[in-house]
């Protein structure tokens, strides 16, 4: 009588196994059910910023810079290396990025630039500081500053010859 219940069991439980393993198996069949849903990032662009001074077209090395995602909050800055050379590659394609350049001995730079193309490549100029304009002095601007020109137009010159009036 044992022999049979030993049996009996042995069956029911090799059962139950089978039950429960086809059930376990269906569930790794369907994994969009469970865990967490996979988003692929945006297509990205490679920019690549060179950097050189205006009056000798020398690189400018470690300057910082600064690309602000219009809209968004936060910004990514990167350092130019000694061939005035910055490279990033995570800015998402068709955002508009606002561009900033900060070297020492040098104007900021800024300009916006809509990010279209996968690989794009920009030059900047790096200007010296020029005079600072004030409205209280007579101001004559540097060469080669950003000053305002004085507003008066110049004298007209007076003709070489005089006009002389025909008599008769």
């Amino acid at each position: 009588m044992t022999r049979r219940f030993l049996i009996r069991l042995c069956l029911v439980v090799a059962g139950l196994g089978l039950i429960l393993s086809s059930l376990n198996a269906g569930a790794q069949q369907n994994p969009a059910k469970r865990g967490r849903k996979y988003k692929s990032p945006p297509p990205t662009a490679r920019v690549e910023v060179t950097i050189v001074r205006d009056f000798n077209d020398k690189p400018v090395s470690n300057a910082a810079v600064i690309f602000h995602l219009v809209g968004e909050v936060g910004n990514m800055e990167i350092k130019s290396n000694e061939d005035g050379k910055a490279v990033i590659d995570v800015l998402p394609l068709g955002s508009d990025v606002r561009l900033q350049i900060i070297a020492k001995g040098f104007q900021t730079y800024g300009e916006d630039f809509k990010i279209d193309k996968p690989e794009i490549a920009i030059g900047v100029r790096m200007k010296r500081p020029g005079g600072q304009y004030s409205i209280y002095g007579k101001n004559t601007p540097a060469a080669g500053s950003g000053a305002a020109p004085d507003a008066t137009p110049p004298a007209p010159k007076p003709d070489a010859q005089p006009s002389q009036q025909q008599t008769k």
